[in-house]
């Protein structure tokens, strides 16, 4: 058996996005509903690959595709309700990236819920795998890379 996973704390990840929850996140529980933290994830990392000039949207001949991902939840998150997303690169390998993002209520010390998924970059037009990342994306990843104890 498998020790239950535990929430992490803030020097675990390299960099933090701000974000804020939405009224329609909220399910009939009163809390975020489970693939709004999902769709987080995907948000802080997503912001930080096009702040750094990596990830162009609409015209970038690179994208990422999304083959895997896992989230557990340690509490409740809710509208309204700030978030600081910590984001890290946990592995990078020649054409893909796993991403690793924690969830916390804003300025709390452990994570809300802590996830990751993995990138498989492309090319867009024949969404083939990238022989190697491009230098922008290279950069980019740098200052995500997982902090050493």
């Amino acid at each position: 058996m498998t020790s239950r996973p535990q929430p992490d704390s803030r020097d675990a990840y390299a960099r933090f996005v701000p974000l804020t929850t939405r009224w329609m996140d909220n399910d009939a529980y009163g809390h975020l509903n489970n693939v709004v933290y999902y769709s987080l994830f995907d948000t802080a990392v997503n912001s930080l690959l096009i702040e750094a000039g990596a990830l162009d949207i609409h015209a970038g001949a690179v994208i990422g595709l999304v083959v895997e991902t896992h989230c557990n939840f340690f509490e409740s998150l809710a509208f309204p309700q700030r978030i600081e997303a910590g984001v890290r690169v946990a592995q990078q390998g020649r054409s893909s990236v796993r991403y690793e993002i924690g969830l916390f209520a804003e300025g709390a010390a452990s994570c809300a819920a802590r996830g990751h998924f993995v990138h498989v970059y492309v090319d867009r037009d024949s969404r083939r795998p990238v022989a190697a990342l491009p230098d922008a994306y290279l950069s980019a990843l740098e200052t995500l890379k997982a902090p050493t104890p």
